[in-house]
């Protein structure tokens, strides 16, 4: 995502992650599904809680491809579920369709 131009900030866990939207207030988040402290999932229904991350855009990754995961990933408000394995020049082209960036 930097080699594309995007402004990056990792966060090694849920936890961190909140922290790091509140910090960082990204448009668009990658999250993984699997993930110490707070999993993806529980990260994504924190964000969509708030209503001042209204706009942010949230992206699952997980190896967790079942129609169940999936599901449950775009119920509790993810945008996009991409499972892996995946192509990063396929990602990096789904994040730039979602954020209207040619």
């Amino acid at each position: 995502m930097k080699k594309e131009g995007f402004e990056v900030a990792v966060a090694n866990d849920g936890e961190e992650a909140l922290a790091k939207v509140a910090s960082f207030n990204p448009d668009l988040m990658l999250l993984d599904v699997m993930m110490p402290k707070k999993s993806g999932f529980e990260v994504c229904e924190a964000l969509r809680t708030d209503t001042s991350r209204a706009g942010l855009l949230i992206v699952m990754l997980t190896a967790k491809g079942r129609d169940t995961e999936v599901a449950k990933g775009l119920a509790i408000g993810a945008d996009a579920y991409v499972t892996k394995p995946f192509s990063t020049k396929d990602l990096v082209a789904r994040v730039k369709s979602m954020l209207g960036v040619a």
